[in-house]
């Protein structure tokens, strides 16, 4: 198949084209390497797929419209795997105009290229950030998420929507996969396993919000990407049993499909900082602080849907997974 991976100098996306790549699909790698974090670590992801035969990459920013249509028209692609967006929810308070040019408007150019140009299966990152002001634990497909508490995940949310419009409309089969805390080897820097990494092997201190009473689902990434593919594989397909008297926020009489992709085993903060201690040889200093605006002090995915879909089982241990992150850390960063 020929595959379009958007975000392919991205953490999931490097690691989603490889496998894609490895299995003998043609890949066209999109990202506009933007400056929100070091441009060097995307530079270095790309150089691991611009050397892979079947891999194309194209620079090109979401938000050009006519770009994205062109590039669809030309490449007639069977798959998209939509991973590129504006991340991170603190930086959303501060700069929201990031958010609507590449979550929203990035992403009705890429459903408008799907539909016009007979892309077979769209699957898009959502976030765990969608359940928001949710306090029922495992978070569920199941149930509604109506209170965002960041601008990141209502853009999220407006994806998911967006989406089902599109499937409904159109009958494009479009697969909503809502990430929970992803790290490992090339991870992204403004997530706290890089943070704490980097400054734990340089002496610094971490800073620890909400005083370390948080849990998150932290997810491997070979786990992810295994489900990724996955999900990628099966096209969603319409609920003939779906009853629009009982909506179900997971299923639709349109093929849509929405699934939370985690490690179905949410680990207080403070024990993974044990395993980054352990990993490292060294202890950190840690600065306790309160909860920042837009966080939430727990994550867990009840990943039941996607097992029943697709098989999907994550399978790393996290000291196993914070191991070869750590050892990946020293040896990019030479520490």
């Amino acid at each position: 198949m020929k595959i379009l991976v958007t975000g392919a100098a991205g953490f999931i996306g490097m690691y989603a084209a490889r496998r894609l790549l490895d299995r003998g699909d043609q890949v066209v790698g999109l990202d506009n390497l933007n400056d929100y974090y070091e441009v060097s670590l995307k530079e270095a992801r790309l150089a691991r797929l611009t050397d892979q035969p079947g891999f194309r990459f194209v620079r090109l920013d979401l938000a050009d419209r006519a770009g994205i249509d062109r590039l669809f028209a030309e490449e007639k692609f069977d798959k998209v795997i939509h991973l590129a967006a504006q991340a991170g929810v603190r930086y959303s308070i501060q700069n929201p105009h990031a958010y609507v040019d590449s979550n929203l408007v990035g992403f009705v150019n890429i459903l408008e290229g799907c539909r016009h140009h007979g892309v077979k299966h769209l699957v898009y990152a959502s976030s765990s950030s969608v359940y928001g002001g949710n306090q029922k634990m495992p978070f569920s497909e199941h149930d509604g998420v109506d209170h965002p508490v960041s601008l990141y995940a209502a853009t999220k949310k407006a994806n998911e929507l967006m989406a089902h419009t599109y499937s409904h409309l159109y009958r494009l089969p479009t697969t909503g996969l809502r990430f929970f805390t992803v790290y490992g080897p090339w991870g992204r820097p403004d997530m706290a396993p890089f943070l704490f990494a980097g400054a734990i092997l340089r002496g610094e201190p971490i800073k620890v919000f909400n005083h370390g009473h948080m849990k998150r689902d932290f997810t491997y990434i070979d786990d992810i990407v295994e489900g990724v593919i996955r999900a990628m594989d099966r096209n969603a397909e319409a609920d003939a049993g779906y009853d629009p008297l009982a909506a179900d926020p997971a299923t639709s009489t349109a093929p849509y499909r929405v699934f939370n992709i985690g490690n179905n085993d949410p680990v207080p903060l403070m024990d993974f900082i044990g395993a980054l201690e352990q990993a490292t040889g060294r202890t950190a200093e840690k600065i306790y602080l309160p909860m920042q605006d837009g966080d939430v002090p727990a994550t867990y995915a009840d990943t039941s849907l996607l097992d029943q879909w697709v098989g999907f089982a994550p399978a790393t241990p996290i000291q196993d997974g914070v191991d070869r992150f750590v050892a990946w850390y020293r040896d990019y960063y030479q520490l």
